[in-house]
């Protein structure tokens, strides 16, 4: 069983930034593609970025282009997204999520199951 490991979060007033990080208790195939979606209250869960960790190919939704940033380390143990220019709308749970290869398609990852998930954490932008 794969544990996602997130840290990050908080609160932050709209134009600020957080950086959020996640990283599996073990690396396997199904762990390959690695993100971040998000859930607000009373929406439901949308994706935010990918990457897929073998060639670090990343995908984004919309919302978040030009602000966010999804990275890993050298060694491809912890994922990173990077927040910047928060708005109120970012305002939701993050939930850290993991998949195999077949998870990070440049047209439909967010519409993928991936296979693990962290616990989530808390994401407050207040203007």
């Amino acid at each position: 069983q794969v544990e996602l490991v997130e840290s990050g979060g908080g609160s932050v007033q709209a134009g600020g930034s957080l950086r959020l990080s996640c990283a599996p208790s073990t690396r396997t195939d199904g762990t390959r593609c690695m993100g971040w979606f998000r859930q607000a209250p009373g929406k439901s869960r949308e994706g935010v970025a990918v990457v897929y960790t073998n060639n670090g190919n990343t995908y984004y939704a919309d919302a978040v282009k030009g602000r966010f940033t999804i990275s890993q380390d050298n060694a491809k143990t912890t994922v990173y997204l990077q927040m910047n220019s928060l708005k109120p709308e970012d305002t939701a749970i993050y939930y850290c999520a993991a998949g195999t290869p077949y998870e990070c398609d440049s047209r439909s990852w967010s519409r993928k199951i991936f296979g693990y998930w962290g616990q989530g954490t808390q994401v407050t932008v207040s203007l």
